[in-house]
């Protein structure tokens, strides 16, 4: 019977608690449940089992991390909603890292948890997984942490955490759900089908006064975070329109295209910024410029944001719009383009030159790790996903490696979750089964959730990942020899045979040497449609990325020189 067919009958009937949890996820559009059994969700898992994988698809990790992980890469890489189920307590606390992550980028994702039988909630009594207020703990890291008390509450539960979820700017969300109300048999209602909350759209007003400021500008400005994801095409024709460039640091690249020649990474954006009399910032904190690059009372600002609270929080700007991103630009692009006469030529040509300058810079000072970004790009289709990590070439990859759609560069955001980059990109996998997938890895983080090879054969999941091996945490080690007049400690790694080690999971494994081989090697994967790991051995001492992240003011102070 469809989604459809059980909302019209509506009809009550007999169901676990377990059951009515699983019915409420379907119906709020969860496809899909990264999770790890245990005795707390024992009436949930055979739930999903009675019910059948062409409702609710159920992917079983080695790990729970893992599993938030996966349901991370998920939502960052599709917009949409992911799920993870896991015990109480120690379970569902193996998750936090990622749930930090998914709030730190604003992602949607569910976390749902079982709990100790309702009456000992609290009590101290020493239940298996028990913790001090399970509850508290998971609302400082979601917007909203709830409890499901009996079964037929299950539907409005969820619904509301998909609500609070998908209101304004996404956030992870929770709900637990004792392990007594998952067994008690309750008469529920099939669930009726959730109604995503509208797009919120801008004043016209405000609109207004944005587009008579930007069609004024004689350098104007875009800048863009991963709230703009959605809006690309919009942007791209706001771009065109006001031969205005596109800036972003890591989560808003592909918003532009980095092919076109107004498509500008960090650094260059920094470069532009010191000329820019009019920004336009769309879903971003706007921290990095602001607090870095400077400000000026030359400057003008145009913020749009779901959040408010980014607003002012490093400077007022000159107009503030909360609304949706895909809306306003669009509503932007009709105004610009009623006022716009002319085009802009000699900025863009402006533009452009500083972009190529920048490039060269980035080409010639990181010289190492370059040409390995430039063989990923090379092997991956336009429409690959790449996946960074806390590492070196991660690092690079946040200015250095050419993004041509949104969502296909996956980072962790300001979080910086060493060790997240593997299992998130299982996920990534998963949601995005027609796009190839690359993981990018140090020694150091890859081994955070290197056994979830095990899921990747048990789930036929093709994953390409790459382990760049310098045998050492080479940012540790970097500053403890500059910072610390080189008294190193715990920087230096003793690691397995990764080759080896993928094998024994049966995965195709090689190690490379050179950048072509590096690209051969995925090319032949993505052919394959397999699993792979791909060793690269790197030098000890590589240049330091920071140098084109952390730069000096180019205009007034930067609010935390000021």
């Amino acid at each position: 019977m469809s989604t459809a067919e059980r909302t019209e009958n509506r009809l009550a009937r007999p169901v676990s608690g377990g059951e009515a949890l699983a019915l409420a996820l379907e119906s709020a559009g969860i496809d899909t449940l990264y999770a790890v059994p245990g005795g707390q969700l024992d009436y949930l898992f055979d739930a999903i089992q009675r019910i059948g994988p062409d409702r609710i698809r159920l992917l079983r990790p080695r790990h729970e991390q893992a599993a938030a992980y996966m349901a991370f890469g998920h939502a960052r890489s599709t917009g949409m909603p992911g799920a993870y189920a896991v015990v109480p307590g120690p379970g569902v606390l193996n998750t936090l890292a990622a749930l930090s992550t998914a709030w730190a980028t604003s992602s949607p994702v569910l976390c749902v948890t079982g709990q100790i039988p309702s009456h000992a909630i609290g009590s101290g009594a020493g239940y298996l997984h028990e913790i001090p207020d399970q509850l508290g703990i998971l609302s400082r890291l979601t917007r909203l942490a709830d409890r499901i008390n009996n079964p037929e509450d299950a539907e409005s539960k969820i619904h509301q955490a998909m609500t609070a979820m998908l209101s304004g700017r996404p956030r992870p969300v929770s709900v637990e759900m004792p392990m007594d109300v998952m067994e008690r048999i309750t008469e529920v209602d099939d669930p009726g089908v959730f109604a995503r909350p509208p797009r919120l759209a801008p004043d016209a007003g405000q609109v207004d006064d944005a587009a008579k400021l930007l069609c004024a500008a004689r350098s104007p400005l875009i800048y863009v975070g991963s709230g703009a994801l959605d809006a690309s095409s919009e942007i791209s024709r706001l771009s065109e329109l006001l031969d205005a460039p596109v800036g972003a640091f890591r989560s808003g690249r592909g918003v532009l295209d980095s092919r076109n020649p107004l498509s500008l990474v960090f650094p260059a954006a920094r470069r532009v910024w010191a000329e820019a009399d009019v920004v336009l910032a769309i879903g971003t904190r706007l921290k990095y410029p602001q607090l870095y690059w400077g400000v000026d009372t030359a400057l003008k600002i145009i913020r749009i944001d779901l959040d408010s609270d980014e607003f002012d929080r490093h400077g007022p700007p000159e107009i503030r719009i909360k609304a949706d991103a895909r809306v306003t630009a669009a509503a932007l692009v009709k105004a610009v383009d009623n006022r716009k006469s002319g085009r802009n030529t000699k900025w863009a040509e402006r533009v452009k030159k500083i972009r190529f300058t920048v490039e060269d810079e980035i080409s010639r000072h990181l010289s190492v790790q370059m040409p390995w970004l430039g063989a990923i790009r090379e092997a991956l289709p336009e429409n690959g996903i790449l996946v960074d990590e806390i590492t070196q070439i991660g690092f690079c990859s946040w200015y250095g490696y050419p993004v041509y759609q949104p969502r296909s560069l996956v980072t962790a955001g300001y979080q910086g979750t060493l060790g997240y980059g593997f299992a998130t990109a299982l996920g990534v996998a998963v949601a995005n089964p027609d796009r190839p997938v690359v993981s990018v890895n140090g020694d150091g983080g890859y081994l955070y959730t290197a056994n979830e090879w095990a899921t990747a054969i048990e789930y036929d999941i093709p994953l390409i990942a790459i382990v760049f091996n310098d045998q050492r945490f080479a940012n540790v080690y970097r500053q403890q020899k500059e910072w610390f007049d080189g008294r190193f400690i715990a920087a230096d790694l003793v690691n397995p045979d990764f080759v080896l080690h993928a094998r024994s999971f049966g995965v195709t494994a090689e190690t490379v040497d050179t950048p072509s081989g590096l690209r051969n090697a995925i090319r032949n994967a993505i052919e394959r449609n397999e699993s792979r790991l791909i060793e690269v051995a790197l030098p000890h001492d590589m240049p330091t990325p920071w140098r084109f992240i952390i730069e000096p003011p180019v205009r007034g102070k930067g609010v935390e020189e000021g």
